[in-house]
């Protein structure tokens, strides 16, 4: 941590991060000037990328610590990565993957084609729980046939190359292989990752930080020892704090609350940076709890809320209303949708039909029963957007109780069978692949919006199968068409607003560019001014 610019700063700072970034509170480190901070929102949950749905978590597996098989261009096509070259068989169904050969785990052992394997077969398995599972339903087989080779056998034909492998790190077979699969979610694996990335695993002080520092030895054919010598992560919740860590020096990124983007343009030490992210926000419903297993209730939560006040008062414009999964921009959006701007009156009359009356400005069931409800979300100190979907209830006469939580109990709570909260205000990141951009949110998908929600129809699941075997764009936005008609239906999500990532970032910080691939995508060619 760098020194503060006023020591009244550096010490509001300090004891808002609970310790501070490094031991003494703003101590300089010799390393100042080869160190960079980032914020994240929560504790990054887990170091294996198979375990956990957390952002930040997946892209400092994807970009810091570990590799994948393939990455995205700027294009959102998949381009050789570890994976040099693949190469389909003549009918489409065996997928050959030729690795570099020259890369170790942090612990000098070779990553070769045993790992990926490995970590493929570990990434289907129910077991493990990894959140794109789904994405691999249709593999066959796996194997490696050398060290530097792999052979991916399908069940049928394959239209293109598997999205999922520019996303899903590579795990080590020699550390994680001895470990029952139904425990790596509390392995030491989880605190103390050994990775073979651009960065190396060094400290974790749960809730407060990662560190990682520099691989000397990355290969120069896969980008080689990046500029930065040490990145540290750090636990900085409350978006005030992160901006008074930003102009304090404290941080060098952290993504800032919209509302807060004009105050960091006016600082000449700071620049903003706001960019389009697959990531959509919802509400997610227990669709097998009284009273909102009845669709009718579902619908008419989501018609009272006006979502045009929600992106313009709480994200200060930085976000689009969202009238289903994907955005509007993205070619498989439903164009035929249109996000109610206050549907109140179909809302009365939607609770009406489903034999709730209104009496004294509030719905009752027959028997005189409120309509009452409990909304759990991640606990931020900011809670506008939650209070806006209360006062938006209120208005068409639902009580609605805000409860935020910790991500970790909050993820437990919407992953857990029992399934005891009513709805989740939650974000949901997607998937950059236009053939696999519905997966996140299958019924059947482990960490999707619908197994959030309990959400199960044979029909949904047949139109998410057949966005498999589309061979075309139009085709799959044909089915992405039908996939979203038939969400707004049954409405187990109401979707909110599709967000814009805004970053606060110190302008010593050299060569970042953010896109849809994520903040860090890049930050293996960032540099720092000295």
């Amino acid at each position: 941590m760098r020194r503060a610019l006023r020591t009244s700063t550096c010490r509001a700072v300090a004891a808002c991060f609970a310790g501070g970034l490094v031991t003494g509170a703003c101590a300089v480190p010799a390393t100042e000037t080869t160190t960079i901070v980032l914020a994240s929102g929560a504790d990054l949950e887990s170091g294996n990328p198979l375990v956990t749905v957390h952002p930040m978590a997946r892209q400092i597996h994807r970009y810091v610590l570990f590799v994948t098989l393939a990455r995205y261009d700027s294009l959102l096509a998949p381009v050789p990565y570890f994976a040099q070259r693949w190469d389909w068989s003549a009918d489409r169904t065996t997928l050959t993957l030729r690795l570099f050969s020259g890369l170790s785990w942090h612990d000098g052992t070779a990553t070769t084609a045993r790992d990926v394997a490995f970590t493929l077969d570990a990434a289907r398995d129910p077991e493990v729980g990894y959140h794109r599972a789904a994405d691999l339903r249709a593999v066959q087989s796996i194997a490696a046939s050398d060290d530097s080779t792999v052979v991916v056998v399908f069940q049928s034909p394959q239209a293109r190359f598997p999205a999922v492998l520019c996303e899903l790190p590579i795990v080590p077979e020699h550390i994680l292989g001895s470990v029952p699969r139904g425990e790596w979610r509390r392995n030491a694996f989880s605190t103390a990752p050994v990775g073979n990335g651009p960065w190396m695993f060094s400290e974790r002080r749960a809730g407060q930080r990662w560190t990682f520092i520099r691989n000397p030895s990355f290969p120069s054919a896969l980008g080689g020892a990046p500029a930065i010598e040490r990145v540290v992560v750090a636990v900085v919740d409350e978006a005030t704090t992160k901006y008074a860590g930003l102009v304090a020096g404290d941080l060098d990124a952290a993504g800032i609350s919209p509302v807060m983007a004009n105050l960091a343009k006016a600082d000449s030490s700071l620049r903003v940076i706001d960019y389009p992210v697959a990531f959509s926000t919802a509400l997610v419903f227990n669709v097998r709890k009284a009273p909102l297993d009845d669709s009718r209730i579902r619908r008419a939560i989501g018609n009272a809320l006006n979502r045009e006040r929600i992106v313009q008062v709480a994200l200060a414009g930085y976000g689009r209303p969202a009238s289903g999964a994907i955005a509007p921009d993205h070619p498989l959006a439903n164009r035929s949708s249109q996000a109610p701007v206050n549907g109140r009156q179909l809302a009365d009359s939607l609770l009406n039909a489903s034999g709730w009356t209104s009496a004294g400005g509030a719905f009752r069931s027959k028997d005189g029963r409120p309509l009452r409800l409990t909304l759990r979300s991640v606990g931020s100190g900011d809670n506008s957007i939650e209070q806006l979907i209360q006062a938006d209830l209120r208005a068409v006469g639902i009580e609605l109780r805000v409860e935020q939580m910790e991500l970790g109990a909050f993820l437990a709570d919407a992953r857990s069978p029992a399934r005891s909260f009513d709805m989740l205000f939650t974000g949901i990141p997607g998937d950059l692949s236009l053939s696999h951009v519905a997966a996140m949110f299958e019924s059947s998908q482990s960490g999707g919006a619908l197994d959030y929600a309990g959400f199960h129809d044979g029909q949904l699941d047949a139109l998410f199968a057949a966005t498999r075997t589309a061979t075309t764009d139009s085709a799959l936005a044909d089915q992405w068409q039908r996939i979203d008609d038939r969400l707004n239906i049954e409405a187990p999500v109401s979707w909110i607003y599709h967000a814009r990532g805004v970053q606060g970032l110190r302008r010593r910080v050299r060569g970042v560019s953010m896109d849809l691939r994520g903040e860090l995508e890049g930050i293996a060619r960032w540099s720092l001014d000295r």
